[in-house]
């Protein structure tokens, strides 16, 4: 698919949602160089208070909506086409703009940077809740409503040609898996740049995710990571867990299927102080828990990069 022709004219004519939107923009431009953020407030911070040190672009891009799928009973995907000079790295996320909502959004990207190469689109998959950007888009956002967009974070996985094989451990808890599955479909494209070229370009290890959610209905792309799996079984693995599910589940899932949370067992079977990269995505307590799990298991602080997002 390529760009609509709406995007040049819609970058003269986009306003920001209102005049505290703006001045937020302004004080919000220059880059820093965080890799982790924590949350030590009780009151719920706004997406651009809780990354207001966290580097960004500085380009406001227009884009539009040219699709939405329901992903879950809770959760949209939506399709969103965007000019050919917008780029983000696997993991990062956008501050979302919306026409006439006061409130600027912060959604991670679920897509990969290989579907906007391919297609000019990325896809952001949000859950439903009463926070005024999700809402917007459970009960107002249409195939064609324009928004803009702008890219930040410094939590991503974005390997050079010439780099070190690292092997990735991914834990994820609920919408947690959105930049996660981003990595996982970078490191993906990654590999089939490889197979075509007879291994010649990039240096890739392996990749495990843990993804916990309530129920099997909350598991977010879970077909298309086994699809993964299966495709790569010496370089991506999975475990599925499901906390508050008892029914029987779907047989084609069930190798990857596990009751209850996130063991240690499994996370040690999974790191290697010199060679694991591990990508955290999830609420805080679980957040807090697996990374103490992780550094009991050896890995050093440093390679324990999360996102916390509630």
């Amino acid at each position: 698919m390529s760009v609509p022709c709406f995007l040049s004219s819609a970058a003269r004519s986009f306003s920001l949602p209102c005049p505290a939107a703006g001045l937020l923009y302004s004080r919000l431009l220059g880059p820093s160089s965080v890799t982790r953020r924590s949350m030590s407030s009780k009151r719920q911070m706004d997406h651009l208070e809780r990354t207001a040190k966290d580097s960004r672009q500085n380009a406001l891009y227009p884009a539009q909506v040219c699709g939405i799928i329901n992903e879950s009973e809770t959760v949209k995907r939506l399709r969103i086409a965007v000019p050919p000079d917008f780029s983000f790295k696997a993991g990062q996320w956008v501050d979302f703009f919306i026409p006439g909502v006061e409130t600027v959004g912060g959604f991670s990207m679920c897509s990969g940077p290989g579907l906007l190469q391919r297609e000019g689109v990325v896809e952001l998959a949000v859950k439903y809740s009463k926070h005024p950007p999700a809402h917007w888009i459970h009960t107002a956002c249409s195939v064609g409503s324009q928004v803009a967009m702008r890219v930040g974070g410094d939590f991503f996985f974005d390997p050079l040609p010439s780099g070190s094989a690292v092997d990735l451990l991914l834990v994820a808890g609920g919408v947690g898996i959105n930049p996660l599955y981003s990595i996982l479909l970078h490191t993906s494209d990654l590999l089939h740049l490889n197979r075509a070229s007879g291994g010649r370009d990039y240096n890739i290890g392996s990749a495990h995710l843990c993804y916990s959610a309530k129920t099997m209905q909350e598991l977010l792309f879970k077909s298309s990571i086994v699809e993964a799996c299966r495709e790569f079984p010496d370089k991506f693995s999975c475990d599925f867990h499901i906390t508050q599910q008892s029914t029987d589940v779907d047989p084609h899932l069930q190798p990857f299927l596990n009751r209850g949370r996130i063991t240690e067992e499994e996370l040690q079977a999974h790191v290697d102080p010199q060679r694991t990269l591990c990508f955290l995505c999830g609420p805080p307590p679980m957040i807090e828990a697996i990374s103490k799990t992780l550094m009991d298991l050896g890995l050093p602080k440093d390679r324990i990069l999360f996102e916390k997002w509630w």
